[in-house]
């Protein structure tokens, strides 16, 4: 069985994500071919624009992948960390929207700001 794998790219210095916690973050998916399958925001010619609102959630909530509630722990207001999580902490062997059965998915994924 994979291993989901944590990168930190920037160490940020503010509060750190823990469960329960509500968290607001920017974030890109993609599969390991490198296809976007979902992001809070886009990049055209070199523009950054965001659809909306940062993606807000509690951390540990059943709503999301076992992947972000494991790997966002611990995480502080302005990192940015690239989780690789396996298909058994993913969706595993279900497809999900443009998602095929037993992808690894690669999130890059910047914390904005933690809220109790």
């Amino acid at each position: 069985m994979a291993d989901l794998l944590i990168e930190d790219k920037v160490i940020g210095t503010g509060r750190q994500a823990q469960p329960g916690l509500r968290l607001f973050v920017d974030y890109r998916g993609r599969l390991q071919d490198g296809t976007v399958f979902d992001a809070s925001f886009s990049v055209q010619n070199g523009v950054v624009s965001y659809k909306g609102q940062p993606f807000s959630f509690t951390l540990g909530a059943k709503r999301l992948i076992k992947g972000w509630n494991d790997g966002l722990v611990g995480m502080r207001e302005g990192g940015t960390r690239v989780l690789t999580i396996p298909a058994t902490l993913g969706y595993g062997d279900e497809a999900y929207g443009n998602i095929p059965a037993n992808s690894t998915l690669i999130f890059e994924v910047s914390l904005l700001s933690v809220e109790s």
